[in-house]
């Protein structure tokens, strides 16, 4: 697997340890909603996970991106298909999106070597 995958996933699983060590109810709840936003509904899990993508991107969150590009790649969306979707949330985020959308496309290169 990639240092940079690696990194990333090592930093947020130590760091939601943390946070939940201190058992805050509001943290924990949000925490489980998150999770259970993403599970297979009306919308199938691999749709959820693109439209965390977008939305992740727009906001220009790139740990949110990196998270959602690694649950599109688990929920069996195509290389096409990622980038179709962070064409949209380029297009509705506009040109400031760009700096995000190079960090997308070198972590998703990196999920891609380890397929």
């Amino acid at each position: 697997m990639s240092d940079l995958i690696n990194e990333f996933n090592a930093y947020r699983s130590k760091m939601n340890e943390h946070i939940l060590e201190d058992n805050n109810k509001v943290l924990k709840r949000i925490f489980n909603l998150d999770t259970n936003a993403f599970n297979e509904g009306a919308l199938d899990k691999k749709t959820k996970e693109l439209l965390g993508l977008v939305a992740s991107t727009v906001l220009r969150c790139d740990d949110c991106v990196k998270y959602h590009l690694e649950g599109c790649v688990k929920a069996g969306a195509s290389k096409a298909q990622i980038v179709e979707t962070l064409s949209i949330a380029t297009l509705v985020g506009g040109t400031i999106v760009i700096p995000h959308l190079r960090r997308a496309y070198e972590y998703l290169e990196a999920l891609e070597d380890q397929r």
